[in-house]
């Protein structure tokens, strides 16, 4: 790790992008027109980029289809994918630096999150999907003697990312590793506020070998390129990850057009639950407070709600006060900050009207330079405030004490939402139990997180859609199954 003053004079000498990426080049918007993306920090404007409409999504879903059909990319051996992938996954280690800055001053996270989890996960993510490529079998059924049924998988076509921008490097690895593993072509749409990354990457995979045509990038706004991608009849499937209200729209437009395939990851409002049994407070107040303020808590899934028996809800308050004072607040590219800015002053704006409630003011509350808000904690004496059941998408979560793990369980399923919940408590099988019970995509167990590359990741309810990304399970949404049966029967023959 360098010094924030080393790391001001890398983004000074770093050369950003400012063109879309269609058919292996650097490309201009159709129309010319452009708008800016800023640092969240400062406000300064970073880079002009273009921006795309409908007819720039014609013109690069048709490049996609080309370079789908004529098998460039998905009937090139899986080895051979394969090899590709890892390619990537080495040129973007090589560029580590450079990408974790670029994500830094365009999100506003933390440079030590970008160097330390973000470009780390997102290459180990790309590596574990480029090993799966020639280890996922396909399948032979039951049969009798004088048939042979095959089950193939083949690349879907060509599919739209459509990403978000809290994480947008690390949702990029997770889409575009199992799509390309499979075969697919892409046409992907970073969200607004975080183009750069995905732009690189882009690069850097046409370096590593990906074929021109392939890996297609689209900056501009929803209703110019992300309607138009999820309308457009020649897209196979559709990816997204965001917020539940565009979501739901991607399914409106599927079902307008084509019926293309659609997988969603979408809100969370992800419940604790702490039993007075818990051995160490401390520690658990240390992975709240990572589950509730990493990436200034915009994350769907962040710990934003935490059901603590009352027996230990005062210790848990005073641990939790603690905790939440060494997340300091700073410069993204000042090594020792762990809370920046929130990604716009429109987000600031919706996040800080929760600062005004009924709730006890635990620790927290302040704002500074109208960007940032510190960790804030509230506790609550009922269930229904809007605290409690809106999804804040800041560094703001509540406590509220219960009576029995019966009555925490109960309290976390009341929400729309269906992400991520985690439990604490000594009594294995009471956890087992509790963790069955809660209706989330992923439940942890004494911990905060959201597993590995190896495990699912994806929502119940209003949660999520259609899919999974992450896990030999994320492969499934990129691929179409298909049956061929073989009539093995002839009548020359007796044997």
């Amino acid at each position: 790790m360098l010094n924030k003053v080393d790391y001001r004079a890398q983004v000074r000498s770093l050369t950003l992008p400012n063109r879309m990426f269609v058919d292996g080049e650097m490309a201009t918007a159709l129309s010319g027109k452009t708008f800016q993306t800023c640092n969240p920090a400062t406000g300064e404007v970073l880079a002009e980029l273009p921006a795309a409409s409908a007819a720039d999504v014609d013109n690069a879903v048709a490049i996609a289809r080309q370079a789908f059909e004529d098998g460039r990319w998905s009937k090139l051996a899986p080895a051979n994918r394969k090899q590709v992938l890892l390619k990537l996954a080495a040129v973007i280690e090589d560029n580590l630096l450079e990408l974790a800055l670029m994500e830094s001053v365009e999100s506003g996270k933390a440079i030590s999150d970008c160097i330390n989890i973000d470009v780390p996960e997102a290459i180990n993510c790309l590596r574990w999907h480029a090993e799966a490529i020639d280890k996922i079998y396909d399948q032979v059924s039951p049969a009798n003697d004088a048939s042979l049924g095959l089950i193939v998988r083949e690349p879907i076509g060509v599919v739209g990312i459509v990403l978000p921008w809290n994480f947008p490097l690390l949702t990029l690895a997770w889409k575009i590793g199992p799509a390309l593993a499979a075969g697919c072509t892409l046409i992907v749409k970073p969200a607004e506020e975080t183009s750069l990354t995905t732009l690189r990457v882009a690069e850097l995979a046409l370096e590593a070998g990906l074929p021109r045509g392939v890996f297609n990038v689209l900056t501009g706004n929803g209703p110019e390129v992300g309607e138009p991608i999820g309308r457009h009849p020649d897209i196979d499937a559709i990816s997204f990850t965001g917020s539940t209200d565009t979501g739901r729209r991607f399914l409106q437009y599927s079902a307008e057009s084509n019926l293309k395939e659609v997988v969603l990851e979408m809100g969370g409002k992800n419940p604790c639950i702490v039993m007075d049994d818990v051995r160490d407070l401390g520690a658990v107040a240390a992975h709240i407070c990572n589950g509730a303020f990493w990436n200034m808590g915009q994350n769907c899934s962040a710990i934003s709600r935490v059901f603590v028996h009352k027996d230990v809800k005062g210790r848990l308050l005073e641990k939790l006060s603690e905790a939440a004072k060494t997340w300091t607040v700073g410069d993204p590219l000042d090594p020792e900050t762990r809370i920046g800015p929130l990604i716009s002053p429109t987000h600031f704006e919706k996040v800080s009207s929760y600062l005004e409630c009924d709730g006890k003011l635990v620790i927290g509350g302040r704002v500074f330079n109208g960007t940032t808000i510190e960790p804030t904690i509230f506790e609550f004496e009922r269930h229904n405030s809007r605290h409690v059941r809106d999804e804040i998408f800041g560094p703001i979560v509540s406590v509220i004490g219960v009576d029995s793990l019966a009555e925490a369980v109960t309290l976390a399923n009341e929400t729309e939402y269906g992400l991520a919940a985690s439990i604490f408590t000594a009594d294995g099988t009471r956890a087992l139990r509790a963790a069955r019970a809660v209706k989330a995509g992923t439940v942890t167990v004494n911990c905060y997180g959201e597993g590995d590359a190896a495990t699912p990741f994806g929502g119940y309810k209003q949660s999520g859609f259609g899919g999974r990304d992450k896990s030999l399970q994320a492969h499934d949404q990129y691929c179409q199954t298909k049956t061929l049966w073989v009539d093995l029967s002839d009548s020359n023959e007796d044997f």
